[in-house]
C-alpha cells in the first residue's frame, strides 16, 4: 500500500487565512507552530506565574469567573478552578459535531493561543496539537453555545482524560485513547481553564468550514445554471459585458465572465438568438444574483480571517514578565463573525432560491420547449417531476435557516454577560443550509444535464458539454423511471468531490 504523505503547515509568522484551517480540518494536514510562536505563550505564561507568586488579583488568573469575579482565589485552589470550569461548563446538548468540525475548532483556539495572549502554558498547546495531529477527536455536543463556553469545554475535558473520543475509527473513553497515544491526562494551572472554555473559535472555526463549502458552491451554481441557460436557449446578450461593467461589482463581473466562457461557443444559443425578447429573471439575472451572493462572501472571509487573527481571550495578558497588564475585555464577542455568518447565510439562501426557480422551468413543459419533466414518455413516467418538489422544500427550509441568529438575545450569568451574539448557532445553521444548497445544485445539474439530452451533444458549448460528460461519469441519462434518490446522492457526491475551475476552461 502507498504510504499517505500529508501536507504540514507552520503558523504563527504570518496572518493566517481560512484556507489554511480547512487544510487541517478537513484534508487531514499536520500543524505545527513556529518558533516566535512558541516563545509569544511561554512569555505570556510567565507573566501568569509571576501574577500567581506576587498575589497581586487578575481577574481570571486567581479570581472566580463571570458573576463569581469579585471572589479571590488561593493559589492552591486555582488548578483546581480550572478542572472545575471545564466540568462545568461542559454541558452540551443533542447531535455531536462532525469530526471535521470538531477539529477546525481545535484549529481556531490553537491560532488564539499563538498570538502569546492568552496567558496558557506551552504545555497544553503541545496536548491541543497531539490531539489534533494524532487524530483523537473528541466527542462535542452541537447544542448549547450562546457563542463560546460548552464546545471548548467539551474538547478540553477530552484533554483531562474525561469524555468520549472518536480515535482510529472507534468512540472510546478519552483516558483510554490518551493512554494508547502516549500521552498522559493534562493538569490545567491558573487561567487554563478559562481560556479553554473561552474566545471565538467555535464560531470561526466552523465558519471557515462554511466558506469551504460556499466558494465551491458559488462556482458550481455559475455552471449548473449555464447548462440550464442553453437547454433552455437562453439569449445570451443578456451577459454582455458593456452592460455588466455599469454595474461596479466583482462578483457580477466575475459571474458574468464565467457564464460568457461557458457559453460563448454554445451552436444551440447561436441558433436561438432573436426566439424570444428576453429571458425570465432567473435566467438574464445569473450574472447579478450570483454576484451578489460573491460580493456577500467576500465580505464574510474578512470578517472570519479578522476574527482568525485575533486574540479573543478575557482577559488578555499584556506586555512583558516585567511590565505587564491583565486586561478584562471583551474580544470573545463574536459579533462581527455572527453578522457575517448570517449575510452568508441570506447569499447562500438565494443562490439556492434561483436555481430552484431554473430548475422549475426545465421540468414544465409549459416554458421548457422539452417534454414533460424531461422524459421522453412522459405518463407512464414521472421523470423529474419530484425532485423539483424536493428543491422546493430545501428552498423552504433555508427561508427558516436563514434567520438572522445574531439578532436573539438572552442574559446570561446573573447579569454580567447580558449581550450575546449567538455566532456558533449562526455558524452551524449555516452548515447547514450549504449543505441544502449542495443538494439543490445538485438536482439542477440531474435535470439540466437531462435536458441537454434532448438537444444533442453537438450543440453544446465546450463548457456545459465537459460538465454534462462528469456528471455522465457517475450518473446516465433518464429513459424512463428509475429510483431517482441515488442518482441525486451521485450528484451531490460530484459537487463535493471536484470544483468547477476545470469544467470552465
Amino acid at each position: 500500500m502507498s504510504e499517505v504523505i500529508r501536507q504540514t503547515l507552520v503558523w504563527g509568522d504570518g496572518p493566517l487565512k481560512w484556507q489554511a484551517l480547512v487544510q487541517v480540518a478537513r484534508h487531514g494536514a499536520t500543524l505545527m507552530l513556529s518558533d516566535s510562536a512558541w516563545q509569544r505563550i511561554a512569555q505570556s505564561r510567565e507573566i501568569v506565574g509571576n501574577i500567581v507568586a506576587a498575589g497581586q488579583v487578575a481577574y481570571g488568573i486567581n479570581t472566580g469567573l463571570g458573576a463569581l469575579c469579585n471572589i479571590t482565589l488561593s493559589e492552591d485552589e486555582l488548578s483546581q478552578l480550572s478542572r472545575n470550569t471545564l466540568l462545568s461548563h461542559a454541558c452540551g446538548v443533542g447531535p455531536v459535531l462532525a469530526k471535521p468540525e470538531v477539529r477546525t475548532i481545535l484549529c481556531a483556539a490553537i491560532a488564539n493561543y499563538s498570538h502569546g495572549k492568552s496567558g496558557v502554558s506551552v504545555a497544553l498547546v503541545q496536548h491541543l496539537l497531539a490531539l489534533l495531529n494524532l487524530q483523537i477527536t473528541p466527542q462535542v455536543p452541537s447544542q448549547g453555545s450562546v457563542g463560546y463556553l460548552t464546545h471548548m469545554a467539551h474538547i478540553g475535558l477530552a484533554l483531562i482524560g474525561i469524555g468520549e473520543v472518536e480515535w482510529q475509527g472507534e468512540i472510546m473513553p478519552a483516558q483510554q485513547a490518551l493512554a494508547q497515544a502516549g500521552l498522559a491526562p493534562y493538569r490545567p494551572g491558573a487561567k487554563e481553564g478559562l481560556s479553554l472554555v473561552n474566545g471565538t473559535p467555535c464560531m470561526t472555526g466552523l465558519a471557515c468550514l462554511a466558506l469551504d463549502d460556499a466558494e465551491r458552491l458559488l462556482d458550481w451554481a455559475d455552471v449548473t445554471g449555464a447548462m440550464s441557460f442553453e437547454a433552455l436557449r437562453g439569449q445570451l446578450v443578456a451577459f454582455d459585458p458593456e452592460v455588466l461593467v455599469l454595474k461596479a461589482s466583482p462578483g457580477i463581473q466575475r459571474s458574468g465572465e464565467r457564464l460568457r466562457q461557458l457559453l460563448s461557443d454554445s451552436p444551440l444559443l447561436k441558433a436561438s438568438v432573436g426566439i424570444r425578447t428576453q429571458d425570465a429573471l432567473s435566467l438574464r439575472s445569473m450574472p447579478q444574483v450570483h454576484g451578489a451572493c460573491r460580493d456577500q462572501f467576500s465580505h464574510a472571509v474578512r470578517q472570519v480571517e479578522t476574527e482568525l487573527n485575533a486574540c479573543t481571550d478575557n482577559p488578555l495578558v499584556l506586555g512583558t514578565p516585567q511590565a505587564w497588564r491583565v486586561v478584562s475585555q471583551s474580544n470573545p464577542h463574536g459579533e462581527s463573525v455572527a453578522m457575517a455568518c448570517d449575510l452568508l447565510a441570506i447569499a447562500m439562501a438565494e443562490l439556492g432560491s434561483i436555481a430552484e426557480r431554473r430548475l422549475d422551468r426545465l421540468v414544465n413543459p409549459l416554458v421548457s420547449g422539452l417534454p414533460p419533466f424531461l422524459v421522453a414518455e412522459p405518463g407512464v413516467n414521472s421523470g423529474m417531476m419530484i425532485a423539483q418538489y424536493v428543491a422546493a422544500s430545501l428552498c423552504a427550509e433555508n427561508r427558516q435557516l436563514a434567520q438572522p441568529a445574531v439578532l436573539d438575545n438572552y442574559v446570561t450569568s446573573g447579569l454580567q454577560e447580558d449581550h450575546l451574539s449567538l455566532g456558533t448557532g449562526s455558524a452551524l445553521k449555516l452548515l447547514k443550509l450549504v449543505s441544502n444548497v449542495d443538494h439543490i445544485i445538485a438536482i439542477e445539474y440531474l435535470l439540466a444535464a437531462q435536458a441537454l439530452e434532448f438537444h444533442g451533444e453537438s450543440q453544446l458549448a465546450a463548457g456545459t458539454r465537459r460538465a454534462w460528460q462528469h456528471l455522465r461519469q457517475v450518473v446516465e441519462r433518464w429513459q424512463q423511471d428509475r429510483w431517482l434518490a441515488p442518482d441525486i446522492a451521485c450528484a451531490v457526491a460530484q459537487i463535493k468531490a471536484h470544483r468547477a475551475d476545470a469544467l470552465v476552461g
